[in-house]
């Protein structure tokens, strides 16, 4: 091997007794850390400054932009697909629609100023899981969600009153939401009233003025629904429950929020 490289075999010995630098060490130290969260399931598809992020919080120092050469070398990428997009919107009604109080204002200073709300669809073997989910701007976290086989305004109330039971009754409470019938029936209406919770909705066609719900369940799509197939509704029921309940809520690195003290 020496004659083969052109070393010499006082240099190889030498080489081989000689001690690792730190650097080495703390090298193949981070890059397996990078490894087992990536590993994780509810983290495959976190990119660099998630990790990056993940990193610090167990204790290693480390800059992002090293994290993020570290990720490329080692081949390590988040995880995602795509899919088509079916819209479940369904804004051709007569009835009564509220401004856009909201305005795309996507701040909060403290827990239940503004909610923003939105359904989504999740593909079964079965057919069709309905999901609405109700989200506090300020923490982003998922305080109120209710999914059927059924797009009714009874599954918009039952996220409606989780959401209400968790924030409690808050003063100028706005919620915002699209233009969708569930959202202006009269019945979704009456709940807001009796609450006294404000009501803002998006302009016609406009996703951008709901991008908060939108980011969510893009994230939801990618992260977990794109990853799996589900052959029945109960089955994709528990998947979702458990990546809100105790990932997305509880341990989910949020990038609103990396910057955040």
């Amino acid at each position: 091997m020496c004659r083969v490289l052109q070393v010499s075999r006082s240099g190889y010995y030498a080489w081989k007794i000689r001690p690792v630098c730190i650097q080495a060490i703390q090298r193949t130290e981070l890059v397996s850390a990078i490894h087992v969260i990536h590993a994780d399931p509810e983290r495959h598809a976190y990119g660099s400054p998630r990790i990056y992020r993940e990193l610090l919080n167990r204790g290693y120092e480390v800059c992002e932009n090293t994290v993020a050469k570290l990720m490329i070398s080692e081949g390590i990428a988040s995880l995602t697909a795509k899919r088509f997009r079916v819209s479940t919107t369904d804004s051709n009604h007569s009835l009564p629609v509220a401004e856009n109080i909201l305005d795309r204002d996507f701040t909060a200073e403290d827990p239940g100023q503004k909610v923003v709300s939105d359904l989504t669809y999740i593909a079964t073997a079965e057919g069709f899981l309905y999901l609405v989910c109700m989200i506090d701007v300020f923490s982003r976290r998922v305080i109120g969600w209710s999914m059927s086989h059924e797009m009714t305004t009874d599954v918009f109330l039952s996220a409606l009153e989780m959401a209400v039971g968790r924030l409690g009754v808050k003063d100028n409470l706005l919620l915002h939401s699209d233009r969708g019938s569930q959202y202006c029936s009269a019945a979704f209406q009456a709940a807001l009233a009796r609450h006294e919770i404000r009501c803002s909705m998006s302009r016609k066609g406009n996703c951008w003025d709901n991008a908060v719900s939108e980011s969510f369940f893009a994230s939801l799509k990618k992260e977990l629904v794109y990853q799996q197939r589900y052959a029945t509704r109960d089955e994709a029921r528990q998947s979702i429950f458990q990546w809100i309940e105790t990932f997305y809520n509880r341990t989910r690195l949020h990038s609103h929020l990396l910057h955040e003290p």
